[in-house]
């Protein structure tokens, strides 16, 4: 939902920020304040192409900025899409100079492209071709078959499950056809195989190998190290100056303490000596078997670096392979099987497409009852509208059919796709019927409903009001009027004026009170001239307005 719009610097607006909730903000105002920049702006933060033109004058850069919050279904689509997010809150802004366009993601700079492919999920703007789910001809099957009953979906489950596993079959058929690619597979197969086994290699082998490595590795330095050792520690003038010691210390007892510390010396000598000999008897340095520990060491790194660090990992390859090997050895007897088992699947595909599609079909004669309906209730008169279907050259996950949703607005008129309606008042009209339809199958959780009242008044004017009104419920709607019959229905009334100091024009945004909503609506019954008769009205109509709530 957005919870906030921040504009600084955009056609008029110096700087606003507006701030919505939850259920219909209707934006009404001055003709000429510049309600349309309103649309532009968010337009702009969804990545639509920008004109510096729309820089206000005089300044170097404008900005616009959306803060959304994010449900459960929003947060998995964008975390698909590998977009972050924290706290719930999803930041869209765009900065735009002479020269130049910035997009950001939570302060992550994005292209354009990046932030255009997650508007989609978040708003749907009514009015323009450019950001409307139900336009999508892709979406319409969608829309249709959560019309269905259960059974549907139970159906297009088996469906899939039959798509999936018979894709997997022709896939493993086509592998095994080009005799020439099958031979050239087993001869790498075969040579993968016997590399593997032929390295026979253990689990934890390589760490124990790598600790020999390292003490064959410096062997001759610690052999050299501890015979320079214990040259130094057997030279006998060490013991000659000992023993000269000994000699005087009779003459002055005062030595004695010299005299049992090198006793001791001595003795830790001796020991020395006598453990570093043993050391090296055992130190026994063999070059050949040296080498053959690299050796093995190289055979297994090469084997790992191949095809898994993980011993276990190689061990599962190996069976993969042995298994495909003995697929494609085997392959004429395999293919009979294969293509048997196909023609099962592509039988119960073709049997669950059938049941689909004739559900399908009879759920799409009460839909384009119940859509043509509500058309007519919008002063669509004579409308036609219906949901063609037509079947695709190939059959998917969804079936064999394709749906377009097709309308005359006029009789006479050649029915046509949803796309092509050019007004941008009769399409905010027909998306308004669709989206009142379609309320609880449609997920798009903010609709922006711009040029809605083009051309109508009176009642149709009213039922306008209340279907915005009713699908605000659990969403949130936004619209620009100049109706009070749908200004009137607004659970956030906001006010759009122009002021100028006699230098610069400025355009401003007002959330409006209980009080000042009664004289919104009463201006738009009235004009400028706020009689108390019209005053009396607009009340009456807030009223009235809320006892439909």
């Amino acid at each position: 939902m957005l919870i906030e719009l921040h504009i600084k610097n955009l056609a008029l607006i110096k700087k606003a920020d507006i701030y919505f909730k939850e259920g219909l903000s209707v934006l009404s105002g001055e003709t000429g304040a510049g309600k349309s920049i309103l649309i532009d702006s968010i337009n702009l933060a969804l990545g639509a192409k920008a004109n510096k033109d729309i820089i206000r004058v005089g300044e170097n850069e404008g900005f616009v900025e959306l803060i959304f919050t994010l449900d459960e279904k929003r947060k998995e689509k964008l975390k698909a899409m590998d977009i972050s997010f924290e706290d719930d809150i999803l930041i869209l802004t765009r900065k735009i100079s002479t020269s130049r366009s910035v997009c950001r993601i939570n302060d992550e700079t994005v292209t354009l492209g990046k932030l255009r492919e997650i508007t989609d999920t978040l708003i749907d703007i009514h009015g323009q071709h450019e950001h409307q789910s139900l336009l999508s001809a892709g979406n319409n099957l969608v829309l249709l078959d959560s019309f269905c009953p259960k059974e549907l979906s139970k159906l297009k489950s088996e469906l899939s499950n039959d798509y999936g596993e018979l894709k997997k079959i022709n896939q493993k058929i086509q592998e095994g056809i080009d005799e020439r690619l099958r031979k050239r597979e087993i001869d790498i197969l075969d040579f993968e195989i016997n590399e593997i086994k032929d390295a026979k290699i253990k689990e934890n082998e390589e760490e124990e190998l790598e600790q020999v490595f390292k003490k064959g590795k410096n062997i001759s330095k610690i052999n050299d190290v501890l015979v320079e050792l214990l040259s130094e520690l057997e030279n006998e003038s060490i013991g000659n100056n000992i023993r000269d010691v000994f000699d005087i210390a009779i003459l002055d007892d005062s030595l004695n303490v010299v005299v049992s510390n090198l006793n001791t010396i001595e003795d830790l000598i001796s020991e020395t000596i006598h453990y570093t000999n043993r050391y090296l008897d055992s130190l026994e340095y063999n070059e050949r078997e040296y080498d053959k520990v690299i050796e093995r060491l190289d055979t297994i790194r090469h084997i790992k670096s191949k095809y898994s660090n993980d011993y276990h990992k190689i061990q599962e390859l190996l069976k993969e392979k042995e298994d495909r090997l003995n697929f494609l050895k085997d392959f004429g007897e395999e293919v009979v099987l294969l293509r048997k088992s196909a023609a099962k699947f592509e039988e119960s595909i073709l049997e669950r497409c059938t049941l689909i599609s004739a559900m399908r079909k009879e759920v799409a004669v009460k839909l384009t009852k119940r859509i043509k309906e509500e058309l007519e209730d919008l002063n669509f008169l004579g409308v036609e509208f219906e949901i063609r279907f037509t079947k695709k050259d190939k059959i998917s996950r969804d079936g064999y059919d394709a749906v377009d949703f097709l309308i005359s607005t006029n009789p006479g008129q050649p029915m046509k796709p949803l796309q092509m309606v050019a007004s941008g008042g009769e399409l905010s009209r027909i998306m308004l019927a669709l989206k009142t339809v379609f309320a609880s199958s449609d997920d798009i959780q903010t609709l922006i409903f711009d040029e809605i009242d083009t051309g109508i008044s009176g009642k149709t004017a009213v039922k306008v009001g209340e279907k915005l009104m009713n699908i605000s419920r659990g969403r949130q709607v936004l619209c620009i009027s100049h109706l009070p019959q749908i200004a009137v229905m607004a659970d956030q009334n906001l006010f759009i004026s122009k002021s100028t100091d006699g230098k610069t024009t400025q355009t401003n945004i007002d959330l409006l009170d209980k009080e000042g909503k009664i004289k919104e609506i009463a201006r738009l019954i009235g004009g400028n001239n706020l009689t108390e008769g019209v005053l009396k009205t607009a009340r009456e109509m807030i009223q009235e307005a809320d006892s439909r709530r």
